[in-house]
């Protein structure tokens, strides 16, 4: 019987299980990257989500001020309104109470001749 060598074979040996580690290694690193891409795109979709909701209450938010202001414009509006109305009226009456005094006026002139 021929004496066996086992040096090429253990070369062969240390050959595979640097193949297996390098091999794993690989695996292991593209495992990591698809888990922090998994990560990065729900964070992703969070951030979006999140802008949404924050672009929502500020269209919200504007609508509101917007209609407050209106509501405000109204509420002088009416009140300049309600002004002019007194205005007329009190114009008015002193223009009866004008009248009638000159009224008087002529009746007492009148009744003094």
């Amino acid at each position: 019987m021929l004496p066996v060598d086992s040096r090429p074979f253990m070369k062969r040996e240390r050959r595979v299980a640097a193949t297996d580690e390098e091999r794993n290694r690989r695996f292991s690193t593209m495992a990591k990257r698809a888990r922090t891409e998994e990560i990065e795109e729900q964070n992703n979709s969070q951030l979006i989500i999140t802008a949404q909701h924050g672009q929502k209450r500020k269209d919200e938010e504007t609508e509101e001020q917007q209609n407050r202001g209106l509501s405000g414009k109204a509420q002088r509006e009416q009140e300049r309104k309600d002004e002019e109305t007194k205005e007329q009226r009190n114009s008015r009456l002193s223009d009866m109470a004008l009248r009638s005094q000159e009224r008087r006026a002529v009746e007492n002139r009148r009744t003094k001749e």
